[in-house]
């Protein structure tokens, strides 16, 4: 007997549409994004504030996470990167009002709100889990893996904005205040911003463009982040006169883990293991390592101190990397080191003079993220518009097999990439016209554009919840005598608990069950019972 292996029928651990090494790179770069928030993000946040902060940091920063994972797989996936629009300018995946066809003129309002948002929905379902990703975010080349390995990869990018602008309001904002803020911040700004630039709407359609988020994420965090500490109001005197990190070392552990981890977060966003992605992660590195050195040399040569500061070094770490984080697959390695030098500069002169003039003199952003991501994201995103070099290219041109899979038909190597590249009547590879490569500045104007729609709506929609959330609660900080104790008067834990605890004889240290010159007895030590204790 003869049998015909080929024509067996046999399990298959992925259908034909899945390819393996895209789907793996999307975990991956998740997983890198992911550890960027925990540990990366809350170890450096929780290290440069107050000792009597460091808890405080910690819990809002693992409760916004999970907050943000719940509401996601929920209904705000699908407001950000659904396949159908609520406006119905997006239906199942596909542009329906593409400027050629005439259907709706480009630039009126009634395109404009008929892409402005997904239609929510939850993902919970097998079909959710386990069919294919099907968006507007890429109508040019199908997903090669499921919509939750998409949905992942785009929460962890979720979870980290709000944590973001986390650094602007510790010291005085409500746990319970944040634990509200978060999941209706991430549906009313996040997912709109999102499904603007990322998810096929109104700004993707235009051609404006935020390659893994200087926009949708940095500036809207930097932004949001300083109309809520508005709100807020200013920290207590004592904590802004002596506001001093508790351990930097591991600050530094910290600030690692989100340096490589933007590895993840600028290496996924082209959604294939392919060229765009090498380039984009080195392009990152780039600008990074050059933002560190221009904010230490500025602090070395131009401050008042005139010393090199690690903190110095790690505020031009974030510049780099926020700056080069819109434009990383579309600038080559000269346009990196010039994004990562100017963004730096940039921010430096923000933070040591644009600081001493109103609003931002009389906003308390206690960790500066004004500066640092919502300054940083702006031109790194116009920077796009100017060293964008069509030479890069993230889509090139192939055709498709049986299986839905891109390929390359030429014979050889060289005649391969040449095919990629060259394209043809149906199909021109994807790069960006920068003005100093092109002498267009329409994708300048298209990122100012933006830009200034993200400003606006981050503000006015934080401004508008943190009123809303005060009215709920009754306010949104906590009284003076609770912000005077921090960790223990919130959460009855210290980050670094000693064998007593310091003596105060103010109600601050009652409301944290410690009454006047007392200390808590031993572990395992007998106590007596109270006088008005049952026999």
């Amino acid at each position: 007997m003869i049998h015909l292996v080929g024509a067996a029928t046999v399990y298959s651990p992925y259908p034909s549409w899945l390819n393996p090494a895209d789907n793996t790179w999307q975990i991956t770069a998740a997983t890198f994004v992911g550890l960027m928030s925990l540990p990366g993000l809350a170890v450096l946040y929780a290290s440069i504030v107050p000792k009597k902060w460091a808890v405080n940091v910690l819990a809002m920063m693992f409760a916004g996470f999970s907050l943000v994972l719940v509401a996601w797989v929920l209904w705000s996936y699908k407001l950000g990167f659904g396949s159908t629009s609520l406006g119905g300018g997006v239906h199942n995946g596909i542009w329906t009002q593409q400027p050629a066809t005439g259907v709706n003129t480009t630039g009126t309002w009634k395109h404009f709100f008929e892409n402005l948002w997904g239609k929510p929905g939850q993902i919970l379902n097998s079909a959710g889990e386990q069919g294919p990703a099907v968006s507007a975010a890429n109508t040019d080349i199908p997903f090669h893996f499921p919509t939750s390995t998409l949905a992942y990869f785009q929460f962890v990018f979720a979870a980290i904005t709000p944590l973001l602008f986390l650094g602007s309001v510790l010291g005085r904002i409500k746990f319970s205040a944040w634990c509200l803020l978060v999941p209706l911040w991430s549906t009313f700004v996040y997912s709109i911003d999102a499904f603007l630039l990322w998810g096929g709407g109104y700004f993707a359609q235009e051609g404006a463009l935020d390659f893994s988020g200087g926009y949708v994420i940095h500036m809207s965090a930097g932004v949001s982040g300083f109309t809520a500490a508005w709100v807020l109001g200013p920290r207590l005197l004592r904590d802004r006169q002596h506001f001093l990190p508790n351990n930097l070392v591991m600050a530094a552990v910290g600030a690692g883990i989100l340096w490589l981890g933007w590895n993840g977060f600028n290496g996924g966003d082209p959604y294939y293991a392919g060229a765009s992605m090498a380039g984009a992660v080195v392009n990152t590195n780039l600008a990074t390592a050059v933002g560190v050195l221009v904010w230490i040399g500025l602090d070395a040569w131009f401050s008042k101190e005139k010393k090199p500061t690690f903190l110095g070094g790690v505020n031009g770490m974030i510049c780099g990397l926020v700056g080069i984080t819109p434009c990383a697959g579309w600038v080559n390695g000269w346009g990196a080191i010039m994004v990562g030098a100017a963004d730096c500069a940039i921010v430096w002169l923000a933070w040591n003079f644009l600081s001493k003039v109103r609003p931002f003199s009389k906003v308390d952003d206690a960790l500066g993220v004004i500066y640092t991501h919502g300054i940083a994201g702006f031109f790194g995103g116009l920077f796009l518009g100017l060293w964008g070099d069509p030479n890069m290219i993230e889509y090139g041109c192939g055709t498709l097999n049986k299986a839905g899979q891109v390929v390359n038909t030429a014979g050889s190597v060289v005649a391969s990439n040449s095919s990629y590249l060259a394209g043809s009547k149906s199909c021109t590879p994807f790069g960006v016209d920068g003005l100093m490569y092109t002498g267009s500045a329409h994708q300048l104007w298209e990122q100012f554009r933006a830009a200034i729609w993200v400003i606006f709506w981050s503000a006015l929609v934080t401004f508008i919840l943190m009123k809303l959330i005060g009215l709920v609660l009754g306010g949104v900080r906590y009284k003076d005598d609770i912000l005077e104790v921090g960790d223990l008067a919130i959460h009855g834990e210290e980050a670094f608990p000693e064998e007593s605890f310091a003596t105060r004889s103010d109600g601050a240290f009652a409301l944290a069950g410690l009454g006047e010159s007392s200390s808590p007895p031993p572990i395992g030590s007998e106590t007596s019972s109270p006088p008005d204790a049952a026999s």
